[in-house]
């Protein structure tokens, strides 16, 4: 006992720097780490905000609605507008149904509907373009993508839409279509008053039997 007395007698001037050294490190190393931690929040809230934004960016760049042009065998053809996500049965009966000798088979009822698309119902024994036929909606279009407007199904208004074909050429197709059925070829046209072989070659990207 008298020996750590003496001991401490001649140290405890170093056993005291060398505690007040150790504190001091340990107080750094605690301030360091704090401080680490404090740098390293913002960044991970600053990420979750970038992700956070970018999500709602994209969900807004999508329209809400989707433009649809229902044409053929329905009661009343036109252009609808749907809710995205709507299928083909609603583009059906906004359109008033389909008419009594239309193809059903033909038309997948369940299809999403997409902005542009035109939802094309043949009638019985049609043959429907290889563009639609190739589609679980039934659409009917061209292969650069236009839609085509069916010589044997389509309203007098249907056809003025046609570049090249006004009311009384028109009223030709549908008297030509009472007097000799449904037309078997575009080049069929040919047969129509008014309709001569280059008049038939600038219609053919639009129309389709």
């Amino acid at each position: 006992m008298e020996k750590l007395r003496e001991w401490w007698i001649d140290y405890h001037y170093q056993i005291v720097i060398g505690l007040v050294f150790v504190v001091i490190l340990g107080a750094l190393a605690w301030l360091r780490h704090g401080e680490q931690t404090r740098q390293s929040e913002p960044a991970s809230f600053s990420t979750m905000s970038s992700v956070s934004s970018s999500t709602s960016v994209s969900s807004s760049d999508q329209p809400s609605k989707v433009c649809v042009d229902v044409k053929g065998a329905v009661k009343k053809p036109g252009i609808y507008y749907f809710k995205r996500g709507a299928r083909v049965a609603e583009a059906l009966r906004a359109a008033g149904g389909p008419l009594n000798n239309a193809e059903m088979k033909a038309v997948n009822l369940a299809k999403e509907l997409a902005d542009q698309q035109v939802v094309y119902v043949p009638v019985v024994g049609e043959q429907v373009p290889a563009a639609a036929s190739s589609s679980d909606a039934s659409l009917n279009g061209t292969d650069n993508g236009k839609s085509t407007i069916n010589l044997n199904t389509a309203s007098k208004e249907q056809l003025c839409q046609i570049n090249g074909i006004g009311d009384k050429k028109a009223d030709m197709i549908l008297e030509y279509r009472q007097q000799h059925g449904q037309f078997k070829s575009v080049d069929e046209l040919m047969q129509v008053d008014g309709f001569g072989e280059k008049t038939v070659a600038k219609l053919k990207d639009q129309v389709a039997v």
